[in-house]
């Protein structure tokens, strides 16, 4: 017996061809990458606390806790760049292309800001990498950080470019940029327990 043809029972062409928040493949995306590189971050947290539990003194003698006015700065400017963020994630969520395209290119030199700021982080830490656990478990939550700030940037720039071109016809491409704008919410998130542990922790316990 010959295989029936396939019927269509209705015409979908009336749905929406994209959406945000839970009701986007997206954003699904974006919460299990949170899950994967929280777990990240909780682990080096733990090693944190693990290795200071082994020291007589958190830092260990003759090393000195790093110095706050770079880390510091960092966090301010970091807090303080959710504001044009928030304002890119409301934009695109309103489908307000003109406001988006501007706090967009606002964005891009505070995120310029932030590395020149971590660049000096690295030389404030009072330690170097290879020295001991200390500098190697410091230099890690550092670096792990900073790789979650260049994923974001380059994410940024790309949409930055195509929110510039016929591509912001495409639906998804708005939709995009709404789920960046919240990963950066979770690159700042996780920043914070990680300033306290390199520039405080070692002052409260010392």
């Amino acid at each position: 017996m010959s295989a029936l043809p396939p019927q269509f029972q209705g015409d979908l062409a009336h749905l929406p061809s994209h959406a945000f928040g839970h009701r986007s493949l997206t954003w699904w995306g974006v919460v299990a990458f949170f899950l994967i590189e929280g777990t990240a971050f909780a682990l080096a947290i733990g090693t944190y606390f693990f290795l200071q539990g082994l020291e007589d003194s958190w830092p260990p003698q003759p090393y000195k806790p790093a110095d706050l006015l770079a880390g510091t700065l960092f966090t301010v400017t970091i807090l303080l760049s959710e504001i044009p963020n928030t304002i890119v994630k409301r934009a695109a969520e309103r489908r307000d292309i003109i406001a988006v395209r501007k706090w967009m290119l606002i964005l891009l030199p505070i995120f310029a800001l932030l590395l020149v700021l971590r660049a000096f982080e690295f030389n404030s830490l009072n330690v170097h990498w290879y020295d001991n656990a200390y500098g190697s478990i410091l230099w890690t939550l550092l670096f792990l950080h900073l790789t979650h700030i260049l994923t974001d940037i380059a994410d940024t720039l790309v949409l930055t470019a195509l929110i510039h071109t016929r591509h912001v016809a495409e639906n998804r491409r708005i939709v995009d940029v709404a789920e960046n704008a919240m990963y950066w919410r979770f690159v700042w998130l996780t920043w914070l327990p990680i300033y306290a542990l390199i520039y405080w922790v070692p002052r409260w316990v010392s």
